[in-house]
């Protein structure tokens, strides 16, 4: 998504007129510019604290030199550089395409004549790296833009020429855990046959929407790309025996790019003859939209200094510690997302753009409405929250954003930021009931020991004496925090200490709740841990209920226990597949029902988890996302030729209506949360919020952001929205 420029960002670079920010990350900045002829271009630059870094100037040589050698034809031809610049920078050509992951989500995974024409434009782009002695080492969906013309591999930020190491130190990226070679995982040298294993998780999640190994913590994944077996479950039949030999532990097994570019396709055809209409007609939409974006620069702060003529100061460096099985493997200055640049698509945007700004206040913005009718942001900041892994919490006149390096805690009213928590690494780490936060922590050394602390909501003063629980493993990898209520706190913890190998990971798991107030453990019960996904949980009455993707990855557990005791009342399998998707705070409930999205909308009893009612056929072709409940009707997005909002009524699940066309290219998130309304269902689309009338379920107006995930205040007059990049306060109607 194209945002607006700051305040302090420079007019220009060299001569190139900037007119938007594509992203911005922990080592530069992303512009959508122009050129004096009107050449559009992607244009980066190196942060001012980092330029004076001969190591990163040299990283910046080598990124600058390995997009020349991948070309126009494979890559984003270079169109300009200037690495010895004070400021150093990069000009491509601006991609209008989206990221591969973007064009997954947006109508699902990739028929096979598809998959087999990426696969070998992508295996010739290997080709033309490798033959030139350089490897990419960070080959991913969201690093491989689709265009009409075929695939362009974006980011060499962290490629390298094979066999050097001089540039590996530490604040360097290693990589993608999810899309990590065996070798790269533990540490050693990432050679082209690297680049092929990668690709083949690429083209494997181009198929089936997932990855190989499945998601979950980077130490998980890390784990299970070493000594897993991949799941290559839904990849078409004939694809398996290629895409199982480039996925072998042993490098010397794998086929080289050439042959993939023989076996993969017959070479008939244009490109554009293999892509679905939807990401044909999303192509479409990107071109249109870089030459009708009007440039804004936001106005600075209160008491800000005057603008300054060099992007903004970089993002603190996430503290969030990956590790493999052999110890603790430091993945880079950039987190586990990307490379020394993240230079990556948002999810509206096109190529080269890049995650989240600093932990500032946000900036009040005074914009008139759309001529759509969409509202002007009662104000709107930015974010560093690029694994997206928790909705917003709201308690007591703040709302909180739990991101890659911090927890901030934002007055409602204007965004300003009333305290931060760099303690929290993993947003499992921090929960509220609403009127306080709860954080937990734990040792690295020594007897496992589990911390709880409170802290008021506006202060972030300790409000209560910590509690440790000895014998339980708190560290981030090792307690999820779930749900509070009336000063009980519930939790998921390990019993033992910190375990470096992960070898014991998967042993000692209890629900457990604890009496915050007083000090004391109430209740504990084992469970079995199945998987790294993270609990989902509600409390309802005299409930906890809890969801979890199952260790299968092809279902959903749900149950209830007794909030007093912790006792499973019940429990409930659901075929759910892309239940793996869900975050904390998707659970949806009302006083009678558990509400699940998936090939069916449905509807458990909490009296006993048995099926109230369920609606939609459970085709291939029809599925549903996370429904929202309110005023006896449940909304979710329906997945058909058209995607669109559909109601069904609460207590019998008869269908009520279903969302009118409106003339707009629309593409719902299928797993971000609906926030119902007086007069609208706000429901996350790609690139905005569709606010849908409650009177006609038509789209009235859609407020362009890439935050998806939304939450409102208690008063029900604000929402709250995060994105990769962004936070947003809106009026609610």
């Amino acid at each position: 998504m194209l945002s607006p420029l700051t305040h302090d960002d420079p007019a220009a670079v060299a001569a190139y007129r900037l007119l938007a920010r594509l992203g911005s990350g922990g080592m530069g900045t992303v512009y959508l510019a122009r050129t004096p002829g009107g050449r559009t271009v992607a244009l980066k630059t190196v942060h001012a604290r980092l330029a004076a870094d001969p190591v990163f100037r040299s990283r910046f040589r080598l990124e600058t030199d390995a997009a020349r050698i991948i070309g126009a034809r494979h890559g984003a031809a270079v169109v300009d550089a200037d690495p010895l610049a004070e400021t150093p920078w990069l000009a491509t050509e601006y991609v209008l395409g989206p990221p591969l992951d973007d064009a997954v989500a947006l109508g699902g995974p990739l028929p096979e004549p598809t998959v087999r024409a990426l696969g070998a434009a992508l295996a010739g782009s290997l080709a033309q790296l490798h033959s030139s002695d350089v490897v990419h080492r960070d080959l991913k969906p969201s690093n491989v833009l689709v265009t009409a013309h075929g695939p362009k591999v974006i980011d060499f930020g962290i490629a390298r020429a094979a066999g050097d190491d001089r540039l590996t130190r530490t604040g360097a990226a290693a990589g993608t855990p999810a899309f990590m070679s065996p070798e790269q995982a533990s540490g050693q040298e990432h050679t082209p046959a690297g680049d092929v294993f990668a690709l083949a998780g690429v083209l494997v999640f181009a198929a089936t929407g997932r990855g190989p190994f499945g998601t979950g913590s980077p130490a998980d994944l890390l784990y299970r790309v070493r000594y897993a077996e991949p799941d290559l479950t839904g990849v078409p039949e004939a694809l398996l025996p290629l895409l199982a030999a480039c996925l072998a532990k042993d490098p010397a097994a794998r086929p080289a790019p050439a042959v993939l570019v023989e076996r993969l396709h017959d070479g008939h055809g244009q490109f554009a003859d293999h892509l679905p209409p939807l990401v044909l007609a999303d192509i479409g939409r990107r071109a249109t939209d870089v030459w009708l974006h009007a440039p804004h620069r936001l106005p600075a702060p209160e008491g800000a200094a005057a603008a300054q003529t060099v992007p903004a100061a970089a993002t603190p460096l996430s503290r969030r510690r990956l590790l493999s099985a052999g110890g603790a493997v430091l993945l880079g200055a950039a987190g586990a997302g990307g490379g020394l640049w993240a230079w990556r698509s948002t999810r509206d945007g096109g190529a080269g753009t890049g995650t989240g700004g600093g932990s500032g206040g946000p900036t009040a913005v005074p914009a008139p409405t759309a001529a759509d009718g969409a509202p002007a942001p009662l104000w709107q900041g930015r974010a560093f929250d690029r694994e997206q892994r928790i909705t917003p919490l709201v308690a007591d006149g703040v709302v909180g954003f739990a991101e890659t390096t911090e927890f901030r805690a934002l007055d409602m009213r204007d965004g300003t930021v009333l305290w931060s928590e760099s303690a929290v690494m993993e947003p499992s780490q921090i929960t509220t009931d609403g009127t306080v936060f709860y954080l937990s922590s734990g040792e690295f050394e020594g007897p496992g020991v589990l911390h709880l602390r409170t802290r008021a909501a506006r202060t972030g003063a300790e409000t209560a004496r910590t509690v440790d629980l000895k014998g339980f493993e708190g560290s981030y990898k090792g307690t999820e925090l779930l749900a509070a209520s009336d000063g009980v706190l519930f939790a998921s913890s390990r019993r033992g200490d910190w375990d470096v190998s992960g070898d014991r990971d998967d042993t000692g798991w209890h629900l457990i709740a604890v009496d915050v107030r007083a000090g004391r453990e109430l209740w504990r019960q084992p469970y079995a841990w199945g998987n790294v996904r993270p609990w989902l949980s509600r409390i309802v009455g005299d409930r906890l209920v809890l969801g979890k993707n199952s260790d299968d990855g092809d279902s959903f557990l749900v149950q209830a226990r007794d909030l007093r005791t912790g006792r499973q009342l019940w429990r409930r399998r659901l075929p759910l597949k892309d239940s793996a998707s869900y975050i904390p705070g998707q659970l949806v409930t009302d006083e009678r029902h558990v509400y699940l999205g998936g090939d069916r909308l449905r509807a458990l009893r909490l009296t006993d988890g048995s099926v109230a009612w369920d609606y939609g056929s459970g085709s291939a072709t029809t599925s549903y996302g996370v429904p929202a409940v309110a005023n006896g009707l449940v909304h979710a997005q329906e997945k058909r030729e058209t995607p669109g909002l559909v109601s069904v009524g609460a207590d019998n699940g008869r269908r009520h209506r279903a969302e009118a066309p409106s003339g707009r290219p629309l593409a719902p998130y299928f797993f971000a949360t609906p926030v119902v309304g007086e007069k609208y269902v706000y429901t996350p689309v790609r690139g905005g919020l569709n606010a849908v009338a409650l009177d006609g379920y038509r789209s009235d107006w859609v407020f362009r952001t890439e935050a998806s995930r939304f939450v409102t205040d208690k008063g029900r007059t604000r929402l709250f929205g995060a994105g990769g990049t962004t936070v947003v306060s809106l009026p609610f109607a």
